[in-house]
């Protein structure tokens, strides 16, 4: 009993170690996608309310596009560290190099489809005006796609090596060019047009390709590249053999799809209650999103942590490390919540000066606060099955949660019921608890074997 303690305690201090070693940086790296976002909506939010409706309702379908690319290219985060449990590090580079092609033509797909805003959101029952003016904003946004995934898929591979340091450096400097450029095309400085929402899909489509562009430099020419294959030449069979890292990734891109279309919806719901229910909403979901991404660093790490256990086949520690990586979410993402209910006010007054659209959002900023633990607990928890190998498991249970539970509660609560707005936060916070209930759930039956 004695040595069992030792070893639990031991591992324990191992695995929350590695835990904020690895997801610290991969928080910002994560974050860094949203802080544009916020700080393209607090730009705008010292023009117009429409402006910022316009950006709200068009990064809606564009995060829905980009988000399941970025699952389906999941399978570069497992099987690298996969890989590197098991000691095999030349297996490493190939993975990553048959994953830039497939990174290169989802981006393209994602970029055709976003050119079909407007009438998507006409179809949606969006009003005319704020349709036309989202949908020119998302087909700018399109076009930094490709450069999105082809940045995430190397993360996730050095995520994998344990080496997430260079993608935060690069994310850094990327929102700090992000809100140079901002202040050049949203409100016409430096000799450019004031463009406004537009404005900002343009900054933010040039940055995401540059960051693509120093990444992938970055693990090119790395000192230990050999070491890994990088430099692995792509042979005839590079699809089939690029099989096992894309079935991962079908059942993370659905997860993570279905997960984002639900999100999305409840956009075109908010859209529906107009424009001010709209900005408010996406204000709040801005916050909410932002401290989210907090989890996601949590739960790569986690996948991480699992993974190499699981290669090893050390089933203990695998599970020692799941559970480890819920209870350190539930003390960071705890922790936010509590100042999300203490200064909803003052945080809403840091993305707009407009007086209405702070009272609008201060309520549903509290309300996201009970949102906060069950949708972060869930994502680490679905990280931790998907790096002990499960795939379509968490992404059935995603579907219950998000689409049979989060979609209609959110309606009934906004409409029939009347809550409006404050309803789809409403509706969010129930599919959360449902969610991380499942998923939890698996985890300790397939941890009990």
């Amino acid at each position: 009993m004695a040595v069992q303690g030792q070893w639990l305690a031991t591992r324990l201090r191992r695995h929350i170690a590695e835990l904020i070693r690895l997801a610290a940086p991969v928080v910002v790296t994560r974050a860094g996608i949203l802080t544009m976002a916020t700080a393209d909506a607090a730009m705008l939010g010292r023009s117009t309310v429409e402006q910022v409706a316009f950006h709200g309702l068009a990064i809606a379908p564009f995060i829905v596009i980009t988000v399941t690319g970025i699952g389906l290219l999941f399978g570069t985060v497992v099987l690298t560290s996969h890989a590197v449990g098991r000691e095999q590090f030349t297996e490493c580079g190939p993975i990553w190099r048959r994953s830039l092609p497939y990174a290169a033509a989802l981006g393209l797909g994602a970029a055709v489809v976003c050119q079909f805003g407007t009438p998507f959101f006409l179809w949606t029952a969006q009003p005319p005006d704020i349709a036309a003016g989202a949908g020119k904003v998302v087909s700018i946004l399109g076009w930094g796609a490709p450069g999105t995934l082809l940045f995430y898929t190397t993360a996730y591979f050095l995520e994998g090596l344990r080496r997430p340091l260079p993608a935060m450096v690069v994310m850094i400097v990327a929102n700090l060019l992000n809100i140079l450029f901002n202040w050049m095309f949203i409100f016409g400085n430096a000799g450019f047009p004031a463009l406004g929402a537009e404005g900002a899909a343009i900054a933010t489509t040039l940055v995401r390709s540059a960051m693509a562009v120093f990444l992938i430099a970055y693990v090119w020419f790395m000192v230990d590249r050999d070491r890994y294959a990088v430099r692995y030449a792509l042979g005839r069979g590079w699809w089939r053999a690029g099989a096992e890292h894309r079935r991962v990734g079908y059942a993370a891109g659905t997860s993570y799809g279905i997960e984002s279309i639900a999100f999305g919806t409840i956009s075109f719901f908010a859209g529906i209650l107009g424009a001010m229910a709209l900005a408010a909403y996406t204000m709040q979901h801005i916050v909410f999103a932002l401290i989210f991404m907090i989890a996601l660093g949590i739960a790569s790490a986690t996948s991480v942590r699992v993974g190499i256990a699981h290669g090893r086949e050390d089933m203990p520690d695998r599970a020692l490390a799941g559970w480890t990586g819920l209870g350190l979410v539930v003390l960071a993402l705890g922790s936010c919540g509590i100042a999300l209910l203490l200064w909803s006010a003052p945080i809403a007054g840091l993305l707009t000066t407009d007086p209405a659209l702070v009272a609008a959002t201060a309520p549903l900023i509290v309300l996201s606060a009970y949102a906060l633990i069950a949708d972060g607990g869930q994502v680490v928890m679905a990280s931790a099955l998907r790096g002990a190998g499960e795939t379509w498991v968490p992404t059935a249970m995603h579907i219950v949660s998000y689409f049979g539970v989060m979609i209609p509660g959110c309606w009934i609560l906004a409409f029939p019921m009347g809550y409006g707005a404050a309803g789809l936060v409403g509706g969010i916070v129930l599919a959360s608890i449902v969610s991380v209930t499942l998923v939890s759930f698996r985890f300790w039956m397939i941890s009990r074997r």
